[in-house]
C-alpha cells in the first residue's frame, strides 16, 4: 500500500486545486479498486481455507460448455454462490442435482469482477441417508422412464454355462464364497475382472469390467462367458452407492450377456438389481442361480436312461404284437394277384389293336407329306422366284424414271428460287455498306468533339490543383510535417518524445528528432497578506 501510495503521489500533486479550492488533508492511504478486492480475497481466503456448508442446491443447469457447474446453496435465511471446477466435477462421486440438499466441502473466496463471495467446492456428499434415498429414488425413476427396467429386456440364463464371468474384488471373501460354491454344485471355469467395489472410481470399473466381458470374441483366445455375475459384500447405503451409479446401470441394461446382480444382502437393493436379468440375495446364492447341482444332473440322467431302456422295450414288445396281428389280418397271395391279372389280360388286347391304328396313321401322314414335298422341289421353286425377279425389275426401271423427273423439276425450281436470294442478299450488303459510311462520319465527328472537351476540363483541373496543392502554401514559408510511417502530423499530443519525423519544405526534405518533453515549473503559492482594515 506503501508502494501504491508512492505512486499515485506525484498525480495527485500535478492535478491539486489551487489555494481557494484545496480540500482538507488525511492521513488515511488511498487504495486502487484491484488493490482494496485483492486484500479482501486474501483475507477471506486465510481465514476460510477449509469449511463445510450444508444447503439446498439451486440454479442449477448442468455444467458449462467449459466443463465448469455453477449453482447456489442456500437455506432458509440465506444463499451463498458456488463453483465446481472442471477437475473437480470429474472426481464427484456424487453429481449436482437440482433440490439436493448436500454437505459440500471447499474453501470461500471472492469473484473481483462482481464484488462477491463465492464458495469453490471440492467433494459432496448428500446431507443424511434421506438425501441419498431421495437421490436414488429419484435416478430410478429416470431410468425407469426409459425403459431400462422393463422384464421384457431380460433374458433367461443358460442352463449349463461353460465359463463364468465374475465382477467383483479380488481380495474379498465374496470371490471365495462364489469359487467354493461353484466347487460343490458344479464346477466350471471362472474368469474374474477384479475391481473396486467401492470408492469414487468404483462405479467406472464396474463399468468398463461388464463391457469388456461383452468385447470378448466368442472364440478368442479367452473365452467369452457365458454368463456374467456382478458381486459384493454386504455394507452401508453410502458403501452400495456405486452399484446405483447411471453408468452401471446402463452397462448392464446394455450387457449382450445375461447377468446376476449378488451385491449386498438379501434386504440391501441397488439400482443394478433392477437392471440385471436376475437378482440374487447373497453372492452365494448368485452361484447357485447360475449352474445346477451335478449330483442331481447325475441321478436325474440315471434315472432318465433306466425310464428310456424301459420305454424302449415296452415299444418294441408292442410293435412285434402289432405285426403279428397284421400279418393274420393279410388276404392270400392268389387273391391278391388275381384281379391284377385279369387287368393285364384286358389290356394286352387292347394294346394290339391300339399298334395296328397308330401303323396305319402312320402311313397316311406319310402320304400327305410326300404330297407336299414334291410341291417343295428346287426347280419349282426356282422357276417361280425367276417370275419374280422380272416383275422387280419392270418396276424398278419405271421408278428410278419417275424419280430422275421429279428431281429435275425440283433442281429447276431450286435454280430460280436461289437466283432471287442473291439478288436480295447483294441489295441488303449495298444498304449496309451506305449504313457503314454514315455511322463512321458520325463517330469521327462526336470522337473529335469529346476529346476537345475532355482536353479543356484536364487544362481547367491541372489550373485548380495549383491553386490549392499544398506546394503553393509551402512556397509561402510553411512546412509539412509528417511521422516516421509518412501520415502528416496535425496535433502535437500525437508525437512522442525522441520520435524521428520528416519536416517537407518547398526546395526539399529534412529530417527531426523529437526532444523529451520538458515538466511545466510549479507556480508558486501566492502569499496571504493582511488587508487595510480601514
Amino acid at each position: 500500500m506503501t508502494a501504491a501510495r508512492d505512486r499515485l503521489a506525484p498525480r495527485l500533486t500535478l492535478d491539486a486545486p489551487g489555494p481557494e479550492t484545496t480540500p482538507p488533508q488525511s492521513n488515511v492511504p488511498e487504495l486502487t479498486v484491484g488493490e482494496l478486492s485483492g486484500a479482501l480475497k486474501r483475507t477471506i481466503e486465510d481465514r476460510f481455507g477449509f469449511v463445510r456448508v450444508r444447503g439446498e442446491i439451486s440454479n442449477y443447469r448442468g455444467p458449462h460448455a467449459s466443463g465448469h457447474a455453477y449453482f447456489c446453496l442456500k437455506d432458509d435465511s440465506a444463499r451463498i454462490d458456488a463453483v465446481v471446477w472442471r477437475t473437480a466435477f470429474q472426481r464427484l462421486k456424487v453429481k449436482p442435482q437440482e433440490g439436493l440438499e448436500v454437505v459440500a466441502t471447499g474453501r470461500i473466496t471472492t469473484f473481483p469482477g462482481k464484488s462477491t463471495y463465492q464458495i469453490v467446492i471440492d467433494a459432496i456428499e448428500p446431507a443424511g441417508v434421506g438425501a441419498l434415498m431421495a437421490l436414488i429414488e429419484a435416478r430410478r425413476k429416470a431410468l425407469a422412464a426409459e425403459g431400462l427396467f422393463d422384464e421384457a429386456r431380460k433374458r433367461p440364463l443358460p442352463f449349463l454355462p461353460a465359463t463364468i464371468g465374475v465382477v467383483t474384488s479380488p481380495t474379498g471373501a465374496v470371490i471365495r464364497d462364489i469359487l467354493h460354491r461353484l466347487d460343490d454344485r458344479f464346477p466350471r471355469r471362472v474368469l474374474v475382472w477384479p475391481v473396486r467395489v467401492q470408492g469414487e472410481t468404483a462405479a467406472a470399473e464396474v463399468a468398463a469390467a461388464i463391457a469388456g466381458f461383452n468385447a470378448l470374441p466368442p472364440l478368442g483366445a479367452i473365452p467369452r462367458p457365458d454368463v456374467l455375475i456382478v458381486a459384493r459384500g454386504g455394507g452401508s447405503l453410502e458403501d452400495l452407492l456405486a452399484f446405483s451409479e447411471e453408468i452401471v446401470v446402463r452397462a448392464a441394461a446394455e450387457s449382450a450377456i445375461p447377468l446376476i446382480s449378488a451385491v449386498g444382502h438379501e434386504t440391501d437393493w441397488t439400482l443394478i438389481d433392477h437392471a440385471s436379468d436376475l437378482r440374487a440375495p447373497t453372492p452365494s446364492g448368485a452361484a447357485e442361480k447360475a449352474v445346477p447341482v451335478r449330483r442331481d444332473l447325475l441321478l436325474q440322467t440315471t434315472e432318465l436312461g433306466r425310464r428310456h431302456a424301459a420305454a424302449m422295450l415296452r415299444l418294441v414288445e408292442r410293435r412285434r404284437a402289432d405285426v403279428r396281428a397284421l400279418s393274420r389280418a393279410l388276404p392270400a397271395a392268389e387273391t391278391v394277384a388275381a384281379v391284377p391279372r385279369q387287368r393285364l389280360d384286358r389290356a394286352e388286347g387292347r394294346l394290339a389293336a391300339a399298334l395296328a391304328g397308330a401303323r396305319d396313321r402312320r402311313h397316311l401322314d406319310l402320304a400327305k407329306l410326300a404330297h407336299r414335298l414334291s410341291q417343295q422341289a428346287p426347280r419349282a421353286k426356282l422357276a417361280r422366284l425367276r417370275q419374280q425377279l422380272a416383275a422387280s425389275e419392270q418396276k424398278l426401271v419405271f421408278n428410278v424414271e419417275r424419280m430422275r423427273d421429279r428431281n429435275a423439276t425440283h433442281l429447276r425450281h431450286q435454280g430460280q428460287r436461289l437466283a432471287g436470294t442473291a439478288l436480295g442478299i447483294a441489295r441488303a450488303l449495298t444498304a449496309l455498306g451506305e449504313r457503314r459510311d454514315r455511322a463512321a462520319d458520325a463517330l469521327a465527328r462526336s470522337w473529335s468533339v469529346n476529346a476537345a472537351r475532355r482536353r479543356d476540363d484536364v487544362a481547367r483541373v491541372g489550373k485548380l490543383l495549383d491553386t490549392l496543392g499544398y506546394r503553393n502554401v509551402l512556397a509561402r514559408g510553411y512546412a509539412l510535417v509528417r511521422d516516421a510511417s509518412g501520415q502528416p502530423l496535425r496535433s502535437v499530443t500525437a508525437v512522442e518524445a525522441n520520435a524521428v519525423l520528416d519536416i517537407e519544405l518547398a526546395d526539399g526534405h529534412i529530417g527531426a528528432l523529437v526532444a523529451p518533453r520538458r515538466s511545466l515549473p510549479r507556480r508558486p503559492k501566492p502569499k496571504a497578506e493582511q488587508g487595510d482594515l480601514f
